[in-house]
């Protein structure tokens, strides 16, 4: 009798701390509205207010901080197809740039605790403390196969109350990512050194390099850290530079190569920067990964288009052309290149085995190579790490050609 009577005074306690018309949990206070017209409910976490976007989705397991910092998605909401995230909160340390570019995060139960030894805080936190705006309790199996049969639709997400919903909608007819530069947002603003390579306790190819050095200028269109990291450790000391930067410039400085980052957005929209890599290609070697794959195929000759709901994930099949392996990888991608588009000399390397398109390819007459994925994978599969051996073995062979 005295444990019911104590219970029931717990009770009592608990609900007398929350007010009449108030409930102790929390209710649907966002909305999606897509461009097809559909509204969906949820809750937020992070940032409030309105913001558009074009809606893609992530199938990686693991990684939510290195996507929410990864400069590719600026201009994006990423739904994340792996249903329970935050479980592991925010470590500093595995951060891809200097901040978060992509409009929001979308995903299906949020953690209510965050549990790891080099977590600092939640990623509720960390989303309020980079005013990112993120929404829970989504049907993301729904959303994502209204996704893969429409393609990628342009969203606006709100808990602005006082907006209608046809507010909202019109707000997403009226955005595009199409043909719109989102380089320059993301690019640094003046050059700088870059001496940091992989940790030794995360590294992974003890046989990087060989002892070697190269001087390289790597093109920042939204960089990310591991791939500086990477490249360090296979023995470049690299100098980074704007996407604004003269090949002018470039070639005054003598490098033994030159990379071409990734970044997001439309290939087709920065026109300039392809007319850099026209300047470059054939004077030094040239490295390029995803965005740099599709400047230098553009700046070859090929042509991009926009794909239906692209690459987004830990784990993309690719066949490597030259020795017909299969590599798992790492992509991020709404725009790809027309192989058929390319001109004689252009080698197709690699090939996505989900859908054909063209993955890498390598121009040897001008020592220019690139691929449309990360082979820094962090976190995710290291298949493709040999592609920055075979960038310093053709700056190599170039050297010695001289």
């Amino acid at each position: 009798m005295a444990n019911q009577v104590a219970f029931d005074n717990i009770k009592l306690r608990s609900l007398s701390t929350v007010s009449l018309g108030e409930t102790p949990w929390k209710v649907a206070d966002a909305r999606l509205v897509l461009e097809d017209g559909s509204v969906l409910k949820a809750k937020s976490f992070g940032a409030s207010g309105t913001q558009v976007g074009e809606v893609v989705f992530n199938t990686s397991m693991t990684g939510y901080q290195e996507i929410l910092t990864d400069p590719s998605y600026a201009g994006q909401f990423v739904l994340l197809t792996y249903p329970q995230v935050g479980n592991t909160g925010v470590s500093f340390d595995d951060e891809e740039s200097r901040q978060c570019f992509l409009a929001g995060l979308m995903i299906r139960n949020l953690s209510i605790s965050a549990s790891h030894w080099r977590g600092s805080e939640s990623l509720g936190e960390y989303l309020c403390r980079k005013n990112i705006m993120g929404i829970y309790d989504v049907d993301t199996r729904a959303l994502t196969r209204k996704l893969i049969k429409k393609g990628s639709l342009i969203g606006v997400l709100s808990t602005d109350k006082s907006k209608t919903n046809e507010e909202l909608l019109e707000m997403s007819h009226s955005w595009s990512i199409v043909g719109v530069d989102m380089i320059d947002c993301v690019s640094c603003k003046s050059p700088y050194e870059w001496v940091d390579e992989t940790d030794s306790e995360w590294e992974f190819n003890s046989k990087g390099g060989d002892g070697s050095t190269f001087n390289i200028v790597a093109y920042d269109f939204g960089i990310k850290l591991n791939i500086l990291k990477r490249l360090v450790s296979y023995g470049c000391k690299i100098t980074v530079v704007p996407s604004t930067w003269p090949a002018s410039e470039t070639l005054k400085m003598n490098p033994d190569g030159v990379f071409l980052s990734n970044g997001p957005g439309d290939p087709s929209a920065v026109p300039h920067i392809v007319e850099t890599v026209k300047e470059i290609l054939g004077k030094v070697p040239v490295f390029g990964i995803c965005m740099g794959h599709q400047l230098i195929s553009t700046a070859l000759g090929g042509k991009s288009f926009k794909m239906k709901f692209g690459h987004h994930g830990g784990n993309q099949p690719v066949r490597n052309l030259r020795n017909n392996h299969v590599e798992i990888s790492s992509q991020n991608h709404n725009f790809a290149i027309d192989p058929a588009s390319l001109p004689k000399g252009v080698e197709v390397t690699h090939v996505n085995l989900n859908d054909g398109t063209c993955a890498g390819i390598a121009y040897p007459a001008l020592n220019a190579m690139s691929i449309q994925y990360h082979p820094e994978a962090s976190p995710g599969p290291h298949d493709s790490d040999y592609v920055f051996k075979e960038f310093t073995e053709m700056m190599k062979k170039n050297k010695h050609s001289a």
